[in-house]
């Protein structure tokens, strides 16, 4: 098989390092700051590809994607990255483009913190569409296994309700936890360990926190409400045993 990865940032590099280490398939990279073996500027290196991988900014995706229309045939299976979906899934496409979503990732971004085992272990979300066929997205699933993640099927809907719990309205916490230290020296001279572990968030990467923020601002706003309510919640009921019970839901979760 002959695949293809545009843009080698993070996830894009971990995909294309994982596959080239592999050797089990054909790769080839569009990028135009990577300069490394079967790395290319020209997308029309990514014609034959059977499966192609759009890893750029969320904010460029939709216009990347257009650009594939003039490249790919009606045989190319296409997928995205973007931690959220219902954007990019308004729109059909002469290739046979199936919208996903990689549950994996650091505080850091590019190419030089993007290594091969990135998705060993993680969950990568696939919404398909209407007219998607479901032999592609069994190809799609194998190449994902073959990265070491397993698939979990949703809508756009559910799944960008589900991010915003999880990882961007998190995110914005993150954020604003260090803002309260702002100007609070002696804060910032005791954090340590405990702050550091619920801050981490705060460190990514700005453009894609910035689109976060932006394109799943009414989920995340929902997020807030229910973690203000929560907050209230236990600071008016038997703390204790709802602290027990909190405590018992993340063994289970992490189990």
């Amino acid at each position: 098989m002959r695949i293809g990865v545009v843009g080698l940032g993070l996830i894009g590099g971990s995909i294309f390092k994982n596959i080239l280490e592999s050797k089990k398939h054909d790769i080839v990279g569009i990028s135009r700051s990577v300069n490394e073996f079967n790395v290319t500027k020209d997308y029309q290196n990514l014609k034959g590809c059977d499966l192609v991988f759009v890893c750029t900014p969320m904010n460029k995706t939709l216009e990347i994607l257009d650009k594939l229309e003039t490249v790919l045939d009606e045989n190319t299976i296409v997928t995205d990255v973007c931690s959220l979906k219902e954007f990019v899934s308004k729109k059909n496409y002469r290739y046979r483009f199936i919208p996903s979503h990689p549950m994996a990732g650091t505080e850091h971004s590019g190419w030089e913190y993007s290594f091969p085992d990135m998705f060993k272990g993680a969950t990568w979300a696939v919404t398909l569409k209407e007219n998607t066929d479901l032999k592609d997205y069994e190809l799609l699933k194998s190449v994902i296994e073959e990265l070491g993640a397993h698939t979990v099927l949703t809508t756009p809907k559910e799944h960008d309700r589900a991010v915003a719990l999880i990882s961007h309205a998190p995110m914005l916490i993150a954020q604003a936890l260090c803002k309260n230290i702002e100007n609070e020296e002696l804060a910032k001279e005791l954090a340590s360990s405990g702050f550091r572990d619920t801050t981490r968030l705060a460190m990514s990467n700005i453009e894609m926190a910035n689109d976060m923020v932006i394109m799943n601002k009414n989920n995340i706003k929902d997020v807030v409400e229910l973690l203000n309510n929560n907050i209230n919640a236990l600071f008016n009921s038997d703390y204790k045993k709802e602290a027990e019970k909190i405590k018992e839901f993340r063994k289970e979760l992490y189990s």
